[in-house]
C-alpha cells in the first residue's frame, strides 16, 4: 500500500492560484510514477498531469497546459500541482495517484482535495 495524502485545496477566485501537495509516509515516491486527476460533479474523472519522480519528466493535459505545472521535491517526498489562472471549470475534487514503473494502471489513490473556483 502507498497511503497518499493530498492537501492545499480550497476556495479561490477565478484567476487565482493554488498549489496542491501530494505526500506519503513510509514509502518513497521515487519508486512510483505520480499523477494528478480531477473529477467534477456529474463528470468523469480526468487526467491532469503526471511526473516521473526519478527523471522529472512530465506530462500535462492539454486542457491545463500553460496554467498548471507538476513538480516534485524528492527530499520532502512530495509532488506538487501548481495551478495558475484558475477558471470556474477547474473546480473539482483533485486526486493524487501513483503507479509503479512498468504498470499501466494507477493503483494507489489519495482521498482527494476540493478545489472551488468562484467566478
Amino acid at each position: 500500500q502507498v497511503p497518499l495524502v493530498e492537501s492545499g485545496g480550497g476556495l479561490v477566485q477565478a484567476g487565482g492560484s493554488l498549489r496542491l501537495s501530494c505526500g506519503t509516509s513510509g514509502r518513497t515516491l521515487s519508486s512510483y510514477f505520480v499523477g494528478w486527476f480531477r473529477q467534477a460533479p456529474g463528470k468523469e474523472r480526468e487526467f491532469v498531469a503526471a511526473i516521473n519522480v526519478v527523471s522529472g519528466s512530465t506530462n500535462v493535459a492539454d486542457s491545463v497546459r500553460g496554467r498548471f505545472t507538476i513538480s516534485r521535491d524528492n527530499p520532502k517526498n512530495t509532488v506538487y500541482l501548481q495551478m495558475y489562472s484558475l477558471k470556474p471549470e477547474d473546480q473539482a475534487v483533485y486526486y493524487c495517484a501513483a503507479r509503479s514503473y512498468g504498470e499501466n494502471s494507477w493503483k494507489y489513490w489519495g482521498q482527494g482535495t476540493q478545489v472551488t473556483v468562484s467566478s
